[in-house]
């Protein structure tokens, strides 16, 4: 799964449920958020003030196995 500033919340915890746990280390209730799945990565880290770039980057490493 390829991520980006417009990835959708709901499709990356549908590709991979334990990314949850990268959102909760950002103090990101996401998973437990209706709107979340159809934010992007962009509008969750603006409404909760996360790093895009930081984010981006754990969720990448727990896609890939890392």
């Amino acid at each position: 799964m390829l991520l980006n500033k417009d990835t959708i919340i709901g499709d990356i915890l549908d590709h991979e449920n334990s990314c949850q746990e990268v959102f909760q280390e950002f103090d990101m209730p996401c998973v437990d958020c209706p709107s979340a799945r159809g934010e992007t990565l962009e509008e969750a880290c603006a409404i909760h003030e996360v790093d895009l770039s930081a984010l981006l980057e754990k969720l990448g490493r727990r896609l890939n196995g890392a």
